[in-house]
């Protein structure tokens, strides 16, 4: 579960056995976690499950995500590429 960046409080990062998934991102704060995928292509972040954050938190999460969208791209290639 290698840990990529850590902002606000969020912890992002990957589970090391996902892979053969697409480009995505984990965040915990306290209880709460999400997975937001990335679509490199079109420079896109889409929730794909979240616990117990509130729509503002869903915000700041993007926006976190967005502000390092190609840092997040290139640790998870370097990661899943070796």
């Amino acid at each position: 579960m290698p840990t990529i960046l850590l902002v606000a409080g969020w912890r992002f990062f990957f589970y090391s056995n996902e892979g053969e998934e697409p480009v995505h991102i984990h965040a915990q704060k306290a209880d709460k976690e999400c997975k937001y995928w990335l679509k490199v292509d079109d420079f896109e972040v889409v929730e794909v499950i979240s616990y117990n954050l509130s729509p503002s938190d869903k915000r700041e999460v993007k926006k976190i995500i967005y502000d390092h969208f190609d840092y997040i791209v290139s640790e998870w290639n370097r990661f899943f590429s070796k």
